[in-house]
């Protein structure tokens, strides 16, 4: 019987092309998406609308897929958004936002799930995190602190779910080429001004993560992870994809806090 899989952000980017490939694999896959014309329905995968900072649409949608096919085996949470500002510009609105989608959305969404897959004995939840998770960077201090919460969320969880047979995954990405700098990120307009005292760092800085984002490599990596997490019992509790992720992820371990933070500023001549 195939395994049934609910995907959160799946209307473009990385959560499609997820979604688009395990279909491909033989999953039922439902593509949580807030548009219905951006998934092209065929007989395994399933446009379903969800609103993550909408607590009413998570539930109708897990419920509607309960109803369906009487369980979800796995949920890949994976909408998320960046937040560019600094701390100084950052406004409430802004903040609340970040976390409120990054963060407190995955939380409901899974919060919506557990109940089947803990009366199940059985389920995968795969957080699409970032390296962003376990790196600081210039301007990106609210998308960053989202991240780091997911990886708290996940160190945590997994002891919650452990006597229920429900394993709990975040796949640390790298910068992929995807839409996201034309979707995915939100620039604080005091941030990005003429005029702010920031300029410098802004003009420096955004253009070598658009430029590596725009010009990214597929993110395929990121599919197959999930894929593998899925059908692997002893897969890695973290795992990181992509060349960033791939090189600071382990350097966090190894050097001293001092040290990585020199080779971040040298690596990005902060």
């Amino acid at each position: 019987m195939s395994k049934v899989v609910l995907i959160t952000g799946a209307s473009s980017g990385m959560g499609k092309l997820t979604a688009e490939f395990l279909s491909r694999n033989g999953y039922i896959v439902y593509a949580g998406t807030r548009d219905a014309n951006a998934i092209n329905n065929d007989s395994s995968l399933k446009s379903i609308y969800i609103d993550v900072t909408k607590t009413d649409t998570i539930n109708s949608a897990v419920e509607t897929i309960i109803q369906n096919e009487g369980k979800i085996d796995v949920l890949v949470n994976n909408a998320g958004y960046g937040l560019l500002a600094t701390v100084e510009d950052g406004t409430d609105e802004e903040m609340f936002k970040q976390f409120d989608v990054n963060v407190f959305g995955l939380l409901k969404v899974t919060r919506a799930v557990l109940p089947y897959m803990r009366e199940a004995k059985d389920g995968v939840i795969i957080n699409i995190s970032s390296f962003l998770g376990k790196i600081g960077l210039p301007l990106l201090a609210h998308y960053n602190a989202s991240k780091y919460a997911v990886e708290g969320i996940v160190d945590s969880l997994r002891f919650e779910t452990l006597p229920f047979n429900v394993r709990v995954h975040s796949i640390q990405s790298g910068l992929f080429g995807t839409n996201f700098v034309k979707n995915g990120l939100v620039a604080n307009a005091k941030t990005t001004a003429e005029d702010s005292p920031y300029k410098d760092l802004v003009s420096h800085f955004v253009p070598i993560v658009a430029k590596a984002i725009n010009e990214g490599p597929s993110p395929q990596p990121i599919a197959d992870a999930v894929k593998n997490i899925i059908e692997d019992a002893n897969s890695k509790i973290f795992v990181p994809v992509g060349a960033e992720a791939e090189t600071f992820v382990p350097l966090r371990k190894e050097l001293s806090d001092e040290a990585f933070e020199t080779k971040v500023k040298e690596t990005f001549g902060i």
